[in-house]
C-alpha cells in the first residue's frame, strides 16, 4: 500500500480546538471529493492516506461499514462515507483512497478509515470564509456539518468528524444493521 503521512498531527475532536481563539489565523483542511462534491476534514484529525487496497469485509454489518484493513498490525474500520451519508456505496476506482482519521472521544482514540473518491488537497480556510451549516437543503445530515468554507467562489463541505465517524452511534447502528440485508441502507431507526 502506499502511503501518505501527516507527522506531527495531533487529533482534536473537530480540528478547530486550538485556533478557536484566533479568528484571522487560517486553518487546514484536507479537501477530497465524494461523489462530486467537495468535503474537508481538519488537518489536525488526519493521520495518513493510504490507496484503497484490500478491506476485509465483516458479515451482519450495516452497509456503511465496508470492513476492516490491517494497518501495521492494528485492525481499522473503513466506513464508506457515501453510504454513511444515505447514498450508494462508493464505487472503487484508481482514484480511491481510504483516510486514516483519529477520533478522539474522552480519553479513547480509535482510528477510523474513510473511504473517498479522491484526494484533492490541503487548503487554509480562515475563519471569516467559513459559514456555519445550512439549516437545511445539505444533502447530508445538518449534525454532521461543522461548516461551509467559501474557496474560490465556491463552498467545501467541512465535516464535523466527531458526529460523522461518532464510536458510539456506529455501533449503535451495527447492531441495528445486524438485522438488516445486505442491500440496505443502514438506518437510524429500528423496524423490527
Amino acid at each position: 500500500m502506499t502511503s501518505i503521512s501527516t507527522t506531527g498531527a495531533s487529533p482534536l475532536n473537530t480540528g478547530q480546538g486550538a485556533l478557536a481563539r484566533h479568528d484571522d489565523v487560517p486553518q487546514q483542511y484536507l479537501t477530497f471529493l465524494l461523489g462530486g462534491e467537495m468535503f474537508a476534514v481538519g488537518i489536525l484529525n488526519v493521520k495518513e492516506i493510504i490507496e484503497y487496497g484490500s478491506v476485509t469485509g465483516i458479515p451482519m454489518m450495516p452497509p456503511f461499514i465496508r470492513g476492516v484493513i490491517n494497518l501495521r498490525g492494528a485492525v481499522v474500520p473503513v466506513i464508506d462515507l457515501s453510504s454513511r451519508f444515505g447514498n450508494h456505496q462508493s464505487q472503487v476506482s484508481r482514484r480511491t483512497c481510504i483516510v486514516i482519521i483519529e477520533v478522539s472521544e474522552g480519553e479513547d482514540r480509535q482510528d477510523i478509515g474513510i473511504v473517498v473518491d479522491a484526494v484533492s488537497e490541503v487548503l487554509e480556510i480562515p475563519r471569516s470564509e467559513i459559514e456555519p451549516p445550512p439549516a437545511f437543503g445539505a444533502k447530508i445530515r445538518a449534525d454532521f456539518i461543522t461548516g461551509m468554507g467559501k474557496v474560490g467562489g465556491r463552498f467545501v463541505i467541512i465535516l464535523n468528524v466527531s458526529q460523522v465517524l461518532s464510536v458510539e452511534e456506529i455501533s449503535l447502528l451495527a447492531e441495528i444493521g445486524g438485522g438488516e440485508a445486505p442491500g440496505e441502507l443502514g438506518s437510524e431507526t429500528a423496524n423490527h
